[in-house]
């Protein structure tokens, strides 16, 4: 099978995290069995060499420059970008990567009957899906989060970085939704959460479940339990929502836990941390890090993982993967998203929280029992051993491709 994927996130090295983890180990699944054509665009920050590895990854690679970013131009180029989100329905987010001469060349690939399955890695990419490709070939759009519920939920915890924008956006993202969600074959969420939302929009649309994963190699069970009081968060920190988590987690949490625990800290991991993250370095027992080689290393050094969310829909990797990596996690109800970590049926696989007391009182239960982190340890690493590897999510993926997959 000739299958196109289309992906304006540069998917390599998988250790940039974010969409491009999910990304990557979809297409590195499917090009074991089928012929992979990646149509994607470079950053500034792409180096020569990751080109390379991505290009040894597929069987055809076209790079396109992404466009100049207009995010940040002035308020007469934002209420033209407003004013063609009324008019066309598509969201400034989307235009700011639109490449005409992506979208020449993906044209002319498909008219050329060059492909049998095209699919939208993120729902960004589906702008370059015409309506009409429906009638030659299966149209898959990869929804890693809605983004009409991101929007809506990042208002009602008070969140958004322009709360009277985002009012406004709120029922055009709601449409815009609808309207490009009717342009595919099938439809793939990451939870029933946003699977439901989905189906709000689009009743008669098949779409698919499939969780995030886990790769178990660089991702390896730790052989003992640290001890201490040491905290961690990762994930990218220029994403809105991991820099909320964080700030929060700083200034409402932290503090109150190191009157009874001192000596604890917390390691902020990840790349791109933004100026209101690296604010947060001076604050007592907080190391903002940044990028590492090896995330693996700092999770296994952590007596917890904690996954302090108040926005972001979807299942989490960072969560996902600290529980691999057999590192105890407290999180919130986003944080938890997609996962059965504590239903009364089942082995207990992580604390959640949501308020600064429920915080306060997971964290001092795992700091206090070793057996409780032991536990946790080896139920979460199971979880993800059962249910959340990438081999997993790539066979249900080319199922959908292969059109076998009913809805669930």
């Amino acid at each position: 099978m000739n299958i196109l994927m289309l992906s304006s996130t540069f998917p390599y090295p998988p250790t940039r995290g974010g969409t491009q983890v999910r990304t990557f180990n979809l297409l590195k699944y499917l090009s074991q069995r089928h012929t992979i054509t990646l149509v994607t665009q470079r950053e500034g920050d792409v180096t020569d060499a990751e080109v390379a590895g991505l290009r040894d990854c597929v069987d055809r690679l076209a790079i396109f420059e992404r466009p100049p970013d207009s995010g940040t131009t002035g308020i007469l180029k934002k209420i033209q970008r407003f004013g063609r989100f009324l008019q066309q329905g598509t969201p400034p987010s989307v235009l700011n990567r639109y490449s005409v001469e992506m979208q020449t060349w993906i044209d002319n690939w498909v008219e050329a009957g060059k492909c049998d399955v095209i699919t939208c890695e993120h729902s960004v990419n589906e702008i370059y899906v015409q309506p009409h490709f429906q009638k030659q070939l299966k149209t898959i759009v990869n929804v890693h989060s809605s983004v009409y519920a991101t929007c809506r939920n990042q208002l009602a915890t008070s969140i958004s970085e322009n709360s009277l924008r985002d009012k406004i956006n709120l029922p055009l993202l709601r449409l815009y939704e609808q309207n490009y969600c009717a342009k595919f074959s099938a439809i793939v969420a990451t939870t029933e959460e946003d699977k439901i939302q989905l189906q709000e929009f689009n009743p008669n649309s098949e779409i698919t479940v499939i969780p995030n994963g886990v790769d178990l190699v660089p991702f390896p069970n730790r052989i003992a339990d640290p001890g201490g009081n040491r905290l961690i968060f990762i994930g990218a920190m220029d994403n809105l929502a991991n820099i909320d988590a964080v700030c929060f987690f700083s200034n409402e949490v932290l503090p109150e836990i190191q009157k009874l625990y001192p000596n604890t800290t917390f390691d902020i991991v990840g790349s791109h941390p933004v100026p209101e993250v690296l604010a947060l370095d001076n604050k007592p027992g907080v190391n903002v890090i940044g990028r590492v080689p090896s995330m693996v290393e700092y999770l296994h050094k952590s007596t917890i993982c904690v996954v302090p969310m108040r926005t972001g829909f979807g299942i989490k990797n960072k969560t996902l993967e600290a529980m691999a990596a057999g590192v105890p996690i407290v999180a919130s109800d986003r944080g938890l998203e997609g996962l059965a970590v504590d239903v009364a049926s089942q082995p207990l696989r992580a604390l959640r929280a949501n308020k600064p007391a429920e915080y306060i009182t997971a964290i001092s239960q795992l700091f206090d029992r070793p057996n409780l982190r032991s536990e946790l340890s080896h139920n979460g690493r199971q979880l993800v051993e059962t249910e959340f590897t990438w081999n997993i999510a790539g066979k249900s993926y080319e199922q959908v491709c292969l059109g076998r997959t009913l809805c669930v």
